[in-house]
């Protein structure tokens, strides 16, 4: 969007779910088995994928390691899982205890083993783990350079887990989604026109305690002041009763979440699930790639906003395409933000593996919440490291 089309007024709207909410119970499951093996073998392959229904949970996909991973160990990880998200009583339904899990996993496939290569050898030279389009996008809008509405919805989320747990609104329950929608005015965020919080609670539960408890304990910590009205609209449970959620409610299924893990409606989306791959998977890693360059562009004060879209080959190492655009917020011509960021940057996947240090078990943290602008994680690429150097860079072609 360029700033002759942000004129105007605009609503931008962006959504988060909480962890026990059926999708994000699926990543977090695919994303707490790439770590254990990540332990024990750093250079292992992992494609998994996880489906949560009633109190059924199958867990599929491809993973090759030097490691022995046994049906009861990745047992133990998904119901380590589930109980730490808070499903650990039966009259919810869904339980770690008595959960039905069946695993089907098996090895990669030896083409796609070849195409990425053997990064033992030569790190620099292994091939993306699949073709696709990453996106990476930040922006001077908030401290955490993401769009203020994602940043509200998230927050609103991680409130109703942490009222849940410390039980200051005993009647909620895991599952949960919320979604704000910004008022914007020539691309500036000006108020909040809508709240929506969807929240699983108990049975009983009044609708006025559900109401006040939720403004007061979710809603008024984290939606700033300033930014409410007497306009703003609030939707607190809109369709009624929230009692029966989670797997019991709705199927869950990994990656089915991508504009809440992103950046919501602010930004296109590449297409590619993030959790339950290995970084060889450009899907992951090249994703955090161009969150990573973007933020250091937008940080460089070369401009305020950034997107920044990396396209890849199976099995080839260079990206086959690279746009940057500034949406018209730079000092410098788009062309040439493109050519400094090329110059400060390599998206070679085993480049970034390395840059990043992606062989890590990073990913379940991320799984729920968002996998950018996490101020609370150390997450690689959320540094600012390359800030300076991209500036050196612009002032090169002033």
């Amino acid at each position: 969007m360029t700033a002759s089309e942000m004129k105007g007024r605009q609503y931008r709207t962006s959504e988060a779910a909480t962890e026990g909410h059926p999708d994000k119970i699926a990543d977090q499951i695919a994303d707490a088995i790439l770590d254990d093996v990540l332990t024990r073998d750093p250079l292992a392959r992992v494609a998994v994928e996880a489906l949560v229904s009633g109190s059924y949970v199958l867990v599929a996909g491809e993973i090759t390691t030097g490691r022995e991973l046994s049906l009861a160990r990745v047992e133990e990880i998904v119901r380590g899982v589930i109980a730490e998200i808070g499903y650990t009583n039966r009259e919810l339904g869904f339980c770690a205890a008595n959960a039905e899990i069946d695993v089907k996993l098996r090895r990669q496939s030896s083409e796609i083993a070849a195409a990425v290569g053997a990064a033992a050898i030569a790190p620099q030279e292994v091939g993306a783990g699949d073709q696709g389009i990453m996106i990476g996008y930040a922006t001077k809008e908030t401290a955490e350079m993401l769009p203020l509405p994602s940043v509200l919805a998230q927050g609103l989320a991680r409130q109703l887990a942490i009222a849940r747990k410390r039980e200051t609104l005993p009647f909620l329950r895991p599952d949960g989604k919320t979604q704000v929608t910004v008022e914007y005015e020539n691309g500036k965020p000006q108020r909040v026109e809508a709240i929506i919080v969807s929240a699983q609670h108990q049975l009983g539960a009044g609708r006025e305690a559900l109401n006040d408890g939720i403004r007061r304990e979710i809603i008024e910590p984290v939606i700033p002041a300033y930014l409410v009205d007497g306009n703003t609209k609030f939707y607190i449970n809109p369709s009624g009763s929230f009692v029966t959620g989670g797997p019991v409610a709705d199927t869950g299924l990994t990656g089915r979440k991508l504009l809440v893990d992103t950046y919501g409606c602010a930004v296109t989306n590449g297409g590619g699930a993030l959790s339950g791959k290995d970084p060889t998977k450009v899907d992951r890693s090249g994703a955090y790639a161009a969150r990573w360059a973007a933020k250091n562009l937008v940080a460089s004060g070369l401009c305020s906003e950034a997107e920044i879209e990396l396209a890849y080959a199976i099995g080839v190492s260079h990206p086959v395409a690279i746009n940057v655009t500034s949406r018209g917020t730079g000092s410098l011509p788009d062309e040439k933000l493109r050519q400094i960021v090329l110059d400060v940057f390599d998206f070679r996947p085993g480049v970034i593996i390395e840059a990043l240090h992606l062989r890590k078990p990073i990913y379940r943290q991320v799984a729920v919440y968002g996998h950018f602008g996490r101020p609370g994680l150390d997450l690689t690429w959320e540094q600012v490291n390359r800030a300076e150097e991209i500036r050196r860079a612009g002032f090169a072609f002033i």
